[in-house]
C-alpha cells in the first residue's frame, strides 16, 4: 500500500466506526476493536466482546433498533509510519439526535484520538481509541443512568 491508501484505508476505519454505532451494530463495532481497547470516560473495554457490551449497556436504542443518533466526524488528520506499520490520526466528532419530542440537535462534542496497526494480511485495524467528550448537550435519550 502506498501512503494516500493508508490514509484512506485508516480514514475508512473511522467512518465505519460511526456507521456502525449510527446503525445500533454493536456487534460490527466491537468486531473493529477485536484487537483493540477503547477508552472513554468510564472503564476501557478491550475485544470485542466487552466494546459491544459497554455500548449495549449504554447507548438506547429505539423501536428501528438504532440509538436514532448521527456522529458527523470532522478535522481527520492521519499520520502513518509505514515502517513501523502503525498510524494515529486525531479527529472531531459531533454527535447529533432527533426523536418525536426531541428536534434535532448536537448532544455531545468532543475528539477520538486513535491508534491503528497494520495485520499480518496488510489490512489497517483499530489498536486504540480514546474519547474526549468536551461539551455535552442533552444526552438523556442516548445515554443510560
Amino acid at each position: 500500500m502506498g501512503a494516500a491508501a493508508d490514509v484512506s484505508a485508516v480514514t475508512n476505519l473511522i467512518a465505519t466506526y460511526a456507521e456502525l454505532v449510527d446503525d445500533g451494530d454493536f456487534a460490527g463495532v466491537g468486531a473493529l476493536f477485536a484487537d483493540a481497547v477503547l477508552r472513554g470516560s468510564g472503564v476501557p473495554a478491550e475485544g470485542r466482546e466487552a466494546v459491544e457490551k459497554m455500548l449495549r449497556d449504554t447507548v438506547i436504542l429505539y423501536e428501528d433498533g438504532t440509538p436514532r443518533t448521527h456522529h458527523a466526524t470532522t478535522n481527520i488528520a492521519v499520520e502513518v509510519d509505514e515502517e513501523a506499520g502503525t498510524a494515529a490520526a486525531r479527529s472531531y466528532v459531533t454527535v447529533f439526535q432527533a426523536l418525536p419530542g426531541l428536534p434535532l440537535q448536537p448532544i455531545a462534542a468532543g475528539h477520538y484520538s486513535d491508534r491503528f496497526e497494520r495485520s499480518g494480511d496488510g489490512r489497517w485495524r483499530f489498536a486504540e481509541r480514546r474519547v474526549r467528550i468536551r461539551l455535552v448537550g442533552d444526552v438523556s435519550r442516548h445515554l443510560r443512568g
